[in-house]
Order: C-alpha cells, then structure tokens, then sequence
C-alpha cells in the first residue's frame, strides 16, 4: 500500500483522512501545515501528498512551490480543499487530482489508489 502525507490543519479532518487510509492498509503520516510537512516528506518520502491548501505558518501554494524545490524524487499531490475553486488550485499547483470537501471517504480511497498506486 502507499505512505500517504496528509497536509491538513483541521484535526476532525485529519483524524478521518487517517482512519479512512489506515484502515484500508496505508501508512499515513500527519502535517498540521506545511512547513511540518516539508520536514517530513524530506525524513520519510511519502508515495501520495494530500494537501489542504488554507493552512497555517506554510499554505499549500507555498509548500507545493518548496517541496518541488526539494532535491530528489516527488510525490504526486492531490488538492483536498473546501474552495469552490479547488480545480484551479489543482492547476495552480500542478496536483495530480483534487478532491473537493466535504468529500465521500470512498472517493478519496479510489483516488488514492488512482494517483499512488499507478
């Protein structure tokens, strides 16, 4: 199965991202913003980022930006964002996918496995 960063500073958010991967096999590592979550990907590269894009101290424009600056290889990253706009964010952050919240947890299994596990 996938190592899967989860970039989300709402905890009710995170904890159900988590519970939803881990219980269908995936390891899943948590940033409450992105300067968290650029440590970790360096310390233990993830397969699959999961990104909110309004977050606290680094948002997810900035952390997208950095991380692809990093040396080595990437993750794919997938935009899960409550803006009505969340393809654009996509876009803008050249994401594999995006999901928009509030999102179904089977949506977000199959997107995973789309993205990651190619």
């Amino acid at each position: 199965m996938a190592r899967v960063l989860v970039v989300e500073d709402d905890p009710a958010g995170r904890d159900a991202i988590q519970l939803c991967l881990e219980s269908d096999g995936h390891e899943v590592i948590l940033a409450e913003h992105g300067e968290a979550a650029l440590t970790l990907a360096a310390e233990s590269p993830p397969d699959l980022i999961l990104l909110d894009m309004r977050l606290p101290v680094m948002d997810g424009w900035a952390f997208a930006q950095a991380y692809r600056q990093q040396p080595g290889p990437r993750a794919p990253i997938v935009v899960v964002t409550a803006s009505a706009d969340a393809g654009r964010a996509a876009a803008e952050v050249k994401a594999a996918a995006f999901l928009g919240k509030p999102f179904d947890l089977q949506d977000l299994l199959e997107t995973v496995a789309r993205v990651a596990l190619k």
